[in-house]
């Protein structure tokens, strides 16, 4: 029977996340950078025409590329919200050991953990499982 692996070991899911990441950092810092130095050379009066017309090329190819990583971000979220949908695997159900009666007659009548063989055992003596026994309180001896 054929599995797909869970989202978090795909390896396309993975490259798709880191390279929508870094196409809207280089696309970002581009961007910003270029506006920055148009921005400062024009105000200083210092601009050439490389500064502002060449700058204003590569500001546009920024924000393209700003926004082709935020697009793949959101196909990234798109993928994993849709991956939550697909059905899991049936799990497979183990089968009860074999035992005797005689085995479930030795089981603990309580639903508590005292009598599950965790190591210690139950303040309250139980005489058979009643459901009175249970809840039944010890009194405190009285001394004579």
């Amino acid at each position: 029977m054929p599995t797909r692996p869970r989202l978090v070991r795909s390896i396309p899911f993975w490259a798709l996340a880191v390279a929508s990441l870094a196409t809207a950092a280089y696309g970002a810092w581009l961007l910003l950078d270029k506006l920055g130095v148009m921005t400062t050379t024009l105000t200083d009066g210092t601009a050439t025409g490389v500064e502002v017309y060449v700058g204003q090329s590569i500001a546009v190819v920024g924000g393209i590329l700003l926004g082709t990583g935020v697009l793949g971000l959101l196909l990234t979220l798109a993928v994993a919200a849709i991956a939550t949908l697909r059905p899991h695997a049936p799990v497979e159900v183990a089968e009860p050991l074999e035992g005797t009666a005689d085995d479930a007659a030795d089981a603990p009548a309580a639903g508590h953990g005292y009598e599950r063989g965790l190591g210690y055992t139950s303040a309250i003596p139980t005489t058979g499982g009643d459901a009175q026994d249970d809840a039944a309180v010890i009194q405190p001896a009285t001394t004579r």
